[in-house]
């Protein structure tokens, strides 16, 4: 069964990632430049936050931010992730059960040894298992 393959093999390991102090408008076009959901948000190697481009585009839309509000300000520090060495099952259990009540997560952030080295959507999986 498909379910039983480890993330490691289907996870994307060249993420786009962004860093704290990058205003949040850079942020957002980087997200509409490469055609992604989510950024993960990246300092010295650690992950510590995502910005997703719902959350983004939504607030930039209703003027939320003032001018030159940066990614930390803005990001979920709190994230969901996923070793490489989990199955596909397990990655879609936790994208299941993250956040109830906004939906399931569509990207989550591979970590290894406290180090980003990768990232899953639900499209990767989808794709893997039908």
């Amino acid at each position: 069964m498909m379910l039983t393959k480890k993330v490691s093999q289907i996870m994307t390991s060249d993420v786009i990632t962004t860093t704290p102090e990058i205003d949040v408008v850079y942020a957002f076009e980087k997200l509409m430049e490469f055609k992604i959901s989510s950024l993960p948000v990246v300092e010295d190697d650690k992950l510590v936050g995502i910005i997703t481009a719902t959350d983004v585009g939504h607030n930039l839309i209703l003027d939320k931010y003032e001018l030159g509000t940066n990614v930390e300000e803005i990001m979920i520090k709190d994230v969901v992730t996923i070793s490489p060495e989990d199955t596909l099952e397990t990655a879609i259990n936790v994208m299941k059960d993250a956040n109830p009540g906004s939906g399931i997560l569509n990207q989550l952030p591979v970590i290894e040894d406290g180090k980003l080295v990768g990232i899953i959507s639900d499209g990767d999986i989808i794709q893997e298992v039908f």
